[in-house]
């Protein structure tokens, strides 16, 4: 099955960590699964919302390496993407994590990712950490299920 049928069910998606990175790094085993999402974002009426978490962890790598350019670039691109919202973590998401990480043994990165997506309304949870599947408040779509 390809990812763009269950896609189609949803008109606001959440989108974990490593979608992002797939895509940007052009990802051997991954990227046309993560290309498939943002061209359904790009270009349909569906919508993507991330939590600023996912930020955090995306220029981790071009900081560590002091490659301030790549951290930039990355950084431009990811927040003028159209039809995707940042979302930041704030009381009522905090609150939110601290339930879902403790009634489902999450991090508190992932439980601030799942927390956002709930509260957001979305519909649908992109990853590839089987670990949301646990969350029945949105369709978890683990890419690694549509290769």
């Amino acid at each position: 099955m390809e990812i763009a049928t269950p896609l189609a069910r949803h008109r606001l998606i959440a989108l974990d960590t490593c979608v992002f990175i797939y895509l940007m790094e052009r990802h051997a085993k991954y990227f046309h699964l993560a290309n498939a999402v943002f061209e359904r974002i790009d270009h349909t009426d569906c919508s993507a919302i991330a939590s600023t978490v996912a930020l955090t962890e995306i220029l981790v790598q071009p900081y560590k390496n002091a490659n301030l350019p790549q951290a930039e670039s990355f950084y431009c691109m990811l927040t003028t993407m159209p039809n995707l919202e940042w979302v930041a973590p704030h009381p009522p998401i905090a609150n939110s994590a601290a339930s879902l990480r403790a009634s489902y043994r999450l991090q508190t990165p992932d439980a601030l990712i799942a927390a956002t997506a709930i509260f957001c309304g979305a519909t649908a949870l992109v990853t590839n950490d089987p670990i949301f599947t646990r969350i029945p408040s949105f369709d978890t779509l683990v890419l690694d299920r549509f290769i």
